[in-house]
Parts: C-alpha cells; structure tokens; sequence
C-alpha cells in the first residue's frame, strides 16, 4: 500500500519527483548492467515522507543536542546482520529526535520500511544494499539525500541537498561535460571504480576529511614526472618530506583478496588518508604527486618565473540550473583561493583541492577547452 503521509516542509514535496527520478534510472542501469541484491526503488511519497520527517526533526532537541541521524530506506531482510526492534515504530519527528544518539555515529543507520500506508522505524543496521536510498541529517535544517555506489565501496553518491528553502539537486550530467576533471566524475558518477586502489578515489576521501577536519587547507597534486611544480613555491618549503611519505602509495598498491585482510588494510588507509589530511590544516599548502607521496607541507606559492598573474577564472556548480560565470580570482575567496588558482594557472598539469573553514570546497584545475583556471564548487558533493 502506497505511503499516504501530508508533508508540510514544502521542499519535501518540490525534490521529491527529481530524487524519484535519479533512483528509478540509478537501479534500472544497474539491473540492465547485471547487478543483483540491490535496494527497492523508493516511491515519491516514501521520499516525500522521510524528508519532511527528518527535516522537523533535525529542529528539535534532545537534551540540549540537536539530532545527526541517517536514515536508510530498505527491509530488515536486506540488511545483512541489522539490530532489530521487538515492534517497529510509527516514523515521527519525536521517534527521531530520541533515537538519534544511538545511530551518531559514522556508518549507522536507522532502518525505515512502510507497512499499510505507514513508515516505520524497525531497528539499526551498518549493511545496506547497493543503490539504496540514505537521507542524512548534518545540522538543523541540512538534509542530505545519497546512495551506496554500485559495487557498493567508496564515498556515498549525494542525489540533493536541503538547506532550508535552499534546494541544489546534484546534475548528474556534468560529469561528461568536456574538462571534468577525474576526482569530479568519481564524486558524479555512480558507476566509476570504487576501489581504494584507485588514486582518484583516494582524493576524494582526502577531500572529505579535509572539509571534515574544519581548519582549511590547500592540497596541490602535482605529477610525478616533472619538478615544474617547484617553480611556483617560495623556497625553502617551510616542511619538506624527505624522503617522500609514500604509504598511501604502498597501501595502493596491495590486493587484499582475503576478507580477513581486507579489513585491516581499510582501517590503515583511513588512518593514512586522516594523518595526510591533518597536514593541510598547517598554514601554507601541502603538495602530493599523482603517486600519492607527499612531498612538503606548510608550502608556500608564489608567481612563478613568466610573472604573469591569473586575471580571471571560470566557476561551475554542479548542480541543476547552475549557470557558468567568469570572475576575477580575488572575488572567489581569499588569499588560500587566489594562490590555488595562481598555482593552476602556472602549472596546468596539477590540480588543486581547496577547503574553506565555512566547508566551501573547490577543485581548481586548467580547462584546456576554455583555455581559463576551472574552478568547480563541490562542497554539495563531500557532505
């Protein structure tokens, strides 16, 4: 029976057949790819419902703590080895607001299934399936819709992100927009590898725990081949490394095929990709090449040797309804941004990866295409 729930959070109701449609073509490529065990496909009013419920509840309070729950829609069947309760529980704002402190933390989910018209609460699980359908309370009033990837490993895909009023539904097309850079598809696209041995997947979990840790920093991947880089950084470095931290580059490159294994090896490169992280919150950038070695930190970037400074850049969300727009560097951010843009613009073969203190996250790179600094807005992606 279809959920009947009223929502009176008017965005709820405006997203709803936009997330509808993402997961309707989510799951009907992975079928048509051979895909099995994936989630159900959630139906415009269980969205509808589980947003509006989750955006009343993120503005109450239990015990002076606002709620951070995440909310996964799917079966106790499907949920591996879930923690389930005697008698489900009626979806409310209430029911949310109390249970929340028991699903805070990173990984835990709180499984809802409809049952005659109705949404229930039936218990807590760390499994779900491939696809499946996440809403994720950040702070009061930030919502965030996201789904397990296909072959299920890596950062969740984010689907839209609530804010209030304020609705950005993530295009799923900008991914094959010419100029994307590698790290932007792997956050777009659902089908892209997910493994840890994969260098772009690796920036993304940097890039996570660089907006995470909430210092700001600047992370310059540089190539491996070439000392070009070092043209664009006053000397001396104020922390080189030498030699170069090369654990995640030894990390990536062990196949753990036994299970057993294969959880130590993840709990490693989490503690690496968190230690390399915490390096950009020191003031100056850290530099990493394509191998993923660190280099320095604490580094500082100037003009390089043709003395030409950036005059203007190229800034894309992507989201829907985003329209590209040509600025001056100097109006993007402050001096962390100018410089990241400066260092991109004299070395065009690197990217860089830059985290504001208020969670604003950018990947500058050079668009051979328009011949400009691209700098692309992904904090909606990295909630």
């Amino acid at each position: 029976m279809e959920v009947t729930y009223r929502s009176t959070y008017q965005a709820a109701a405006a997203v709803a057949p936009a997330i509808e449609g993402h997961f309707a073509r989510l799951l009907a490529t992975a079928i048509a790819q051979g895909e099995t065990d994936l989630a159900p496909e959630p139906s415009v009013n269980v969205i509808e419902t589980i947003i509006d419920v989750a955006f009343w509840a993120s503005l109450r309070k239990e015990e002076g703590r606002a709620p951070k729950v995440s909310l996964a829609y799917l079966p106790p069947v499907l949920a591996g080895q879930p923690l389930e309760f005697e008698e489900r529980i009626l979806l409310t704002t209430q029911v949310l607001t109390k249970l929340a402190p028991a699903v805070e933390r990173s990984g835990i989910h709180l499984g809802v299934w409809d049952h005659d018209g109705e949404l229930y609460v039936w218990g807590t699980t760390r499994s779900i399936p491939d696809c499946c359908f996440v809403l994720e309370v950040i702070e009061p009033g930030l919502l965030v819709v996201k789904h397990r990837r296909i072959k299920g490993f890596g950062k969740f895909i984010n689907v839209a992100v609530l804010k209030g009023d304020d609705i950005k539904i993530i295009d799923e097309e900008s991914r094959s927009l010419p100029d994307c850079p590698a790290m932007l598809t792997s956050l777009l696209d659902y089908n892209s590898p997910s493994g840890w041995n994969n260098s772009v997947n690796v920036l993304v979990q940097l890039a996570t725990s660089m907006r995470a840790h909430g210092h700001g920093g600047s992370l310059l991947v540089v190539p491996s081949d070439s000392d070009a880089w070092r043209d664009s950084i006053i000397h001396p470095v104020t922390y080189p490394v030498t030699p170069p931290f090369d654990l995640l580059a030894q990390l990536m490159e062990k196949n753990c095929e036994k299970e057993a294994d294969y959880g130590v090896w993840q709990e490693e490169v989490n503690r690496t990709v968190e230690s390399v992280a915490g390096l950009t919150a020191v003031d100056g950038a850290t530099i990493m090449n394509d191998r993923m070695e660190v280099l320095a930190f604490g580094a500082k970037i100037g003009l390089s040797s043709n003395g030409m400074p950036v005059e203007q850049m190229l800034v894309t969300e992507p989201i829907i309804g985003n329209v590209a727009t040509i600025i001056q560097p100097s109006q993007n951010g402050g001096t962390r941004h100018l410089s990241a843009a400066q260092f991109v613009f004299d070395q065009r073969d690197a990217i860089a990866l830059v985290s504001s203190q208020d969670g604003r996250f950018t990947i500058f790179s050079w668009s051979p295409c328009e011949g400009i600094v691209h700098g692309h807005y992904v904090d909606a992606l990295l909630l």
